[in-house]
């Protein structure tokens, strides 16, 4: 599969509707059972669904998935409207579910919302009313066993992700990446946005001293979770491959959380 080679010194490639992808979301999650929230008004329009399971006595694991934090990735939401439109989620599996917490950024084309911020970077001394909002919402909702961030990259040679998992549980990155492998190239370089990488996986370090502006996977890992990756598909290639990408990892962990598909493996980290 060949890159398209559009992206030259920033995105260049499909644009989306996002007023009218936030509807769809809206209009399936509703047709579908889910609880809506309104996480922020218009026209910075955040909204966040929830899928509750069945009360048992036992663990009900717990899904995080968010998206469009970056106006000019969109095959996040994209994602997120199919996922939300099948609905075929393994049972026993509670979501919840931002398909796109920077609406303004989409209207223009660019990363950073209508008032030049980089929502992605501004976790750790919120200053955007998008943020905030985002925040308080979290806040609000329990701990989740896993989350996934959706993103994109115009740069990569393919897809690739971020893992965070400070207390070194079982990983499903590896799993991820083979799933992906059959739909999309994967970025294989030994060094991705300047961090190490090994097989389209980059294992950072969580230390907040080293980074000022946290993006919302540094929040999480932090406040919310023990397990955080960042999914992100190859801008340079078809729109079609990169929904495919992601829709794919979130399946596959859906399906390794309720245990119905390949079980996390214990990576080795080198010392």
């Amino acid at each position: 599969m060949q890159r398209l080679g559009k992206n030259i010194k920033g995105y260049s490639g499909e644009t989306i509707e996002i007023d009218a992808v936030q509807r769809d979301c809206l209009a399936a999650a509703q047709a579908h059972g889910w609880t809506v929230e309104e996480i922020h008004p218009a026209p910075k329009r955040i909204l966040g669904f929830t899928r509750h399971a069945p009360r048992t006595t036992h663990h009900v694991p717990s899904l995080y998935i968010s998206t469009g934090i970056h106006g000019d990735e969109p095959a996040g939401p994209l994602a997120a409207r199919l996922l939300l439109q099948e609905n075929t989620w393994p049972g026993g599996l509670e979501i919840r579910l931002c398909p796109c917490l920077n609406p303004t950024g989409f209207a223009l084309n660019q990363r950073e919302n209508c008032d030049g911020l980089d929502l992605n970077r501004q976790y750790l001394t919120p200053q955007a009313e998008e943020t905030l909002a985002h925040i308080a919402w979290l806040n609000r909702q329990p701990p989740f066993d896993l989350c996934l961030c959706l993103h994109e990259d115009w740069e990569a040679h393919g897809f690739y992700l971020y893992e965070l998992n400070p207390d070194r549980l079982p990983s499903l990155a590896e799993a991820m990446i083979d799933r992906v492998s059959t739909l999309c190239p994967i970025d294989r370089s030994g060094i991705i946005e300047g961090r190490p990488a090994q097989g389209g996986i980059i294992r950072p370090d969580f230390d907040a001293r080293t980074r000022p502006q946290w993006p919302e996977a540094f929040f999480l890992i932090a406040h919310k979770t023990k397990l955080s990756y960042t999914l992100e598909a190859p801008s340079d290639f078809p729109a079609a491959v990169r929904v495919a990408a992601l829709v794919s990892v979130v399946r596959m962990a859906s399906e390794a959380l309720t245990g119905q598909g390949a079980a996390p493996k214990t990576h080795q980290v080198a010392t």
